[in-house]
């Protein structure tokens, strides 16, 4: 058999599978890290609950993935996982599904263990949404479990550090009530209102246009010019005013209605 028709005929078992998103679908992706748990607290033994070293892999490998080559308009870091939103006319590798997940656990993995110095591998899956409002209901949640997780992971490393066994500080949290757990870190001097926010909200990445100093050499003068860079926020909103948030960012990229 001749190669050419050796690759015909082998191909149609490797793409039998191909399903491509939808023409005016969003697309988000949600990179996962595997195995993190062992990673960060056996392996490399992060600062417990939260490192600020970790959170700046995080945020360093959320920026590879928005210059990877896709047309990502936000991006979103949480604990060990990052979210990120396409343009609503992404259309690289005609939306293959295979593509966007294999090639972004591959950019996350590399990058992440590029910068740690160690192995640290990601998974990958894609929500597709219909519409908007379903685009901030997924960003919504994974803030709203930012901070549920973080809430969790104050009162666990307290217990911890009090003496309690893994099983007794996980029983001792179970079932307890927000009001309970955050009277419980009242008890260790701890007001959680007070942490952090991007601890309890997660931290938000996206494009900027800013003016920067650039040197004109046809006229010789100094001049600003604009230039479109990422900011990470810090800061992010919580509850509507994060679905206002991405809806704004949204609006920023759609075409006008008529």
């Amino acid at each position: 058999m001749k190669f050419d028709d050796l690759d015909v005929k082998m191909r149609v078992y490797e793409t039998s599978q191909d399903r491509c998103v939808l023409p005016e679908m969003y697309i988000v992706a949600r990179i996962d890290g595997r195995g993190f748990t062992r990673l960060t607290k056996e392996v490399h033994q992060f600062e417990a609950p939260f490192d600020e070293k970790f959170r700046d892999l995080m945020v360093e490998t959320v920026k590879h993935l928005m210059n990877c080559g896709f047309n990502v308009i936000y991006g979103y870091t949480e604990s060990d996982e990052i979210s990120l939103l396409f343009h609503p006319e992404e259309n690289l590798f005609g939306r293959k599904t295979r593509k966007y997940i294999s090639i972004l656990a591959g950019e996350a993995s590399a990058k992440f263990s590029s910068l740690l110095g160690s192995v640290g591998a990601f998974d990958c899956r894609i929500s597709e949404l219909p519409n908007k409002r379903l685009v901030e209901d997924y960003f919504r949640w994974r803030n709203e479990d930012a901070h549920r997780n973080a809430l969790n992971a104050h009162c666990y490393w307290r217990l911890r550090q009090d003496n309690y066994t893994v099983n007794e500080a996980t029983s001792r949290i179970e079932g307890m009530s927000i009001a309970a757990k955050n009277e419980l870190l009242f008890q260790y001097g701890v007001n959680f209102n007070n942490t952090p926010a991007w601890q309890k909200r997660g931290i938000g990445i996206y494009w900027k246009d800013v003016k920067k100093e650039g040197f004109n050499p046809k006229t010789n003068e100094h001049v600003l010019v604009d230039k479109r860079v990422l900011h990470v926020d810090l800061e992010l909103p919580m509850r509507e005013e994060y679905n206002k948030f991405i809806y704004d960012l949204l609006g920023r990229y759609e075409a006008p209605v008529g």
